[in-house]
């Protein structure tokens, strides 16, 4: 399945185009099954009374797309239309049949989402992650597939590590993705969940938490040396590689020399930060 991947969105999304030979039939609504695949959790429930709408008026304009599974149907393209046909009350609705495995009924559901490019971040991670994990793809080989920057799909899946408490906060929109990266870069990852509940109840922003978890960060006993006060260019280049890397960096600096350290937590985070450093 890497191979069909290779080919390119335009080579996939074909799949999702009407043939000549497809013959549009009408499917009851009652045998229609939603697709296990479905990397998408949250729908806006106000989009698709606009579209329950404009389907009462209109009619649904392009097939959804099925595929048998045993006595019923599931669906590999189209869950916004046939959740939108069920608001408008239809019973039956326009459809083409496929013959798809799991694998390409995953990797269509997931394309179809990520080019619609309204999903959560969390569920844009478990997207990339699904398709990385289901066809063997490497970061790297992910992001020439699709086009997005390696930052970008190592940010996402990175916001997994998350504890699931944190990530449906993110999910809901509670919390956006600069808070979940911000709160990675945590020593004390234990501290998570309480901070995440910190930057709820008093509305902080990603620059007052990036602050909150510098101190934290910073925090030392009290036996130990007063620090000096941290040069503002360094503090400014650490933001930029905290940036980059998706994780906490400090820069320690004396007269003549100094070090750069970079944090990660598990070995596929180093794997990630080894990539970009490649580049």
């Amino acid at each position: 399945m890497a191979k069909a991947l290779g080919k390119g969105l335009g080579a996939l999304f074909q799949d999702q185009e009407l043939l000549e030979s497809d013959k549009v039939t009408q499917t009851a609504i009652r045998d229609i099954q939603e697709n296990p695949f479905q990397p998408r959790k949250v729908f806006d429930k106000e989009s698709l009374q606009e579209l329950a709408q404009s389907i009462k008026e209109y009619g649904i304009l392009q097939p959804i797309i099925l595929r048998k599974k045993g006595a019923k149907f599931e669906i590999v393209v189209g869950e916004r239309r046939f959740r939108a046909a069920k608001l408008a009350n239809l019973t039956v609705v326009p459809s083409v049949i496929r013959d798809f495995d799991d694998i390409k009924m995953m990797e269509l559901a997931i394309l179809e989402n990520l080019q619609r490019e309204d999903l959560t971040p969390i569920e844009e991670a478990e997207a990339y992650h699904s398709l990385m994990e289901h066809l063997g793809l490497t970061q790297e080989e992910l992001s020439k597939r699709l086009g997005k920057s390696r930052p970008h799909i190592a940010n996402h899946v990175r916001l997994l590590t998350l504890p699931k408490d944190v990530q449906k906060l993110v999910n809901d929109g509670k919390l956006t993705m600069g808070h979940g990266r911000t709160l990675l870069g945590l020593k004390n990852k234990k501290q998570i969940p309480m901070i995440a509940e910190k930057v709820m109840k008093q509305h902080l922003n990603v620059r007052q938490l990036e602050a909150l978890v510098h101190s934290l960060n910073e925090k030392v006993p009290r036996e130990t040396k007063k620090k000096m006060k941290k040069d503002i260019f360094i503090e400014e280049k650490e933001s930029q590689l905290r940036d980059y890397f998706g994780t906490n960096v400090l820069i320690k600096k004396t007269k003549n020399k100094g070090k750069i350290e970079i944090e990660f937590f598990s070995e596929d985070d180093l794997e990630r930060i080894l990539d970009l450093l490649e580049d």
